[in-house]
């Protein structure tokens, strides 16, 4: 069976139509713009899954914060010089507004985030709204 797309402005049609409600099954897809007009709405999204707008996906290992504990804690020994390491291809192309946010997001979060993730969610949005 093919899926069935729905858009923004299908969503609102279907609101003139007095329609207020739309089962979602996993033929039925909703663009994010579609989920976020039915919420606003009130047309009732019926589904058997998780309430997740189309670009949240479910990503436990992003908002799981570990703090070590004590056993984990590394010990501190003699110091070795640390040799200097090549520049990666994402930092090699990073631009200034990239190195701007990130600096931002460390400071705001720490070491929560995966330095790499970061590097590359940032690049693919700097990249996405032609900044670069």
């Amino acid at each position: 069976m093919p899926k069935e797309f729905y858009t923004e402005k299908d969503i609102e049609d279907l609101f003139q139509r007095g329609i207020r409600s739309l089962q979602v099954t996993e033929n039925v897809v909703l663009t994010e713009l579609a989920y976020e007009k039915a919420k606003r709405l009130d047309i009732q999204l019926i589904t058997d899954r998780a309430d997740n707008p189309p670009a949240a996906p479910v990503r436990p290992y992003l908002s799981q914060v570990s703090t070590p504990s004590v056993s984990q804690t590394p010990t501190i020994g003699p110091v070795a010089p640390i040799a200097p390491t090549q520049p990666t291809s994402v930092e090699r192309n990073t631009t200034d507004v990239e190195k701007r946010i990130r600096s931002a997001v460390i400071a705001r979060l720490g070491n929560q985030v995966d330095a790499q993730l970061l590097d590359n969610i940032i690049h693919r949005v700097v990249k996405g709204i032609g900044l670069k």
